[in-house]
């Protein structure tokens, strides 16, 4: 269980953790149960806004996107892969802490960073001698100044744009030209490349996919001859769902053929990282792991767009991890993992002690057949922004059930779906007779994931 987020003041957890300057110095790790003498590197590259189909290794019908294939080819696909919180900046925060929403306090997309006194994967990773780096977009406070725990910083304020940024190089301010998804390539390229004493970690933030969908103007005319279809199932019992969420615009084929069309420089990026770590001689010895920060509805459930509710499209993400000495090729992992089991993961990769106060945990276990998780909380807090008119979700998610509560509202119904038999959650079980028995088990298990994980309201 977490220890309560309050107990702690930043010193005290350091010193509980064993962080002092002396404890770090280790020539190896242990990771697996094997010593190794080289600690190894670790590549992450986030994007923003993907759904966990968006790739052709995942089932697309036609998207095209060889460097993620690759990924799954020489490693892990993990097919249930999920974000506690469907929303930017709460989800990014889960990355870096280990966190729910509701511990590390950014709750919302309104400009703030996690509680300071959790420290991030990057914190810790640099005190204990890896070289740090950030490129790309924070997406939290709005500002593009250089964050704890990163030795070298590349990052625009808030959303940024497809091109024409003012970017933070390391606290000096310059002008980019070039397309977003390139220019964070080029950084890359270039820190790949610079001389390394030992391991590093480099965190790659992509702006894209997030809307408006501005693809690279090299890929304008992608994909111009396939139909697009929605995504809405006609048997989709709407009548026990909110009507909230449903605003498909009416240019959505288009929107939706550059959302895919975006996605192609990001896979030619993920390609230019795998070139530039085997020239440099540095692929097999490093960790690379692939992640979108939550899914995109593309008119599911009549019609719904943006993300932020509990259905699938909306909390699954792609997920992949290549690292030949402990994720085997062409391995699928069917087990549920989340968001906030990266920094744990990476903090075992690296010979690291998870700290207590993270309550996500590693998945190299279930990569070595450990049994997973069989439940995890979804949370989501309604915004501020009237432009999101979202009410407060919680929910719990099982391997088979899903149960969906609007905790804050008096005129809404729940929900349980049947991911096994019904994975597009057509139809509502709540008032099934014969599923009384489920319901009464989930809300038991929603309280029991509540009460774990000191869950409380902002």
């Amino acid at each position: 269980m977490s220890a309560p987020l309050l107990n702690y003041n930043r010193r005290d957890f350091l010193e509980a953790v064993g962080l002092g300057a002396a404890s770090l110095a280790v020539p190896g790790c242990v990771v697996g149960g094997e010593r190794t003498d080289r600690r190894p590197n670790i590549v992450f590259i986030l994007t923003d806004d993907q759904r966990y189909d968006a790739m052709s290794c995942a089932g697309h019908p036609w998207l095209k996107t060889p460097n993620m294939d690759r990924l799954a080819e020489e490693g892990v696909l993990f097919s249930n892969a999920f974000v506690t919180t469907s929303l930017c900046s709460p989800s990014r925060a889960s990355f870096l802490t280990g966190c729910y929403a509701h511990a590390h306090e950014v709750f919302m997309n309104n400009g703030r960073d996690p509680n300071p006194s959790i420290p991030t994967f990057p914190q810790l990773l640099r005190k204990a001698g890896y070289r740090t780096a950030f490129i790309g977009k924070w997406h939290m406070a709005r500002t593009n100044s250089p964050r704890p725990g990163f030795d070298h910083w590349v990052s625009f304020s808030g959303q940024g744009r497809y091109d024409k940024n003012n970017l933070n190089v390391d606290g000096e301010i310059v002008q980019s030209e070039v397309y977003i998804t390139d220019e964070l390539t080029n950084y890359v390229v270039r820190f790949l490349k610079s001389k390394h004493d030992g391991p590093f970690m480099l965190y790659l933030s992509h702006k894209a996919v997030h809307g408006p969908f501005k693809p690279a103007e090299r890929h304008e005319n992608l994909y111009s001859n396939i139909e697009i279809k929605s995504q809405h199932n006609p048997d989709d019992n709407l009548t026990t769902k909110p009507e909230w969420g449903r605003k498909m615009d009416e240019d959505w084929k288009s929107q939706i053929r550059n959302y895919m069309r975006s996605l192609a420089a990001v896979d030619e990026s993920i390609g230019r990282v795998l070139e530039t770590l085997e020239a440099e001689n540095m692929l097999d010895n490093t960790a690379i792991i692939f992640a979108g920060d939550n899914g995109y509805f593309h008119g599911e459930h009549g019609g719904m767009w943006d993300k932020r509710a509990a259905y699938e499209p909306s909390i699954r993400i792609p997920l992949l991890m290549r690292y030949p000495p402990l994720a085997k090729a062409r391995t699928r992992c069917d087990e549920m993992v989340l968001n906030m089991d990266l920094a744990p993961t990476i903090l075992e990769l690296a010979g690291l002690s998870v700290p207590c106060i993270m309550q996500g945990q590693s998945w190299l276990g279930v990569l070595k057949g450990r049994p997973g998780r069989k439940s995890f909380l979804y949370e989501y807090f309604q915004e501020v922004d009237r432009k999101y008119k979202r009410p407060t979700v919680l929910a719990v998610r099982t391997k088979r059930w899903k149960y969906v509560t609007y905790p804050l509202s008096d005129k809404l119904t729940d929900e349980l779906y049947d991911i096994k038999n019904d994975p597009e959650e057509l139809n509502n079980l709540i008032g099934n007779a014969g599923r009384a028995d489920v319901v009464e088990h989930m809300k038991k298990e929603l309280e029991r994931l509540k009460r774990k994980t000191n869950f409380k309201f902002p």
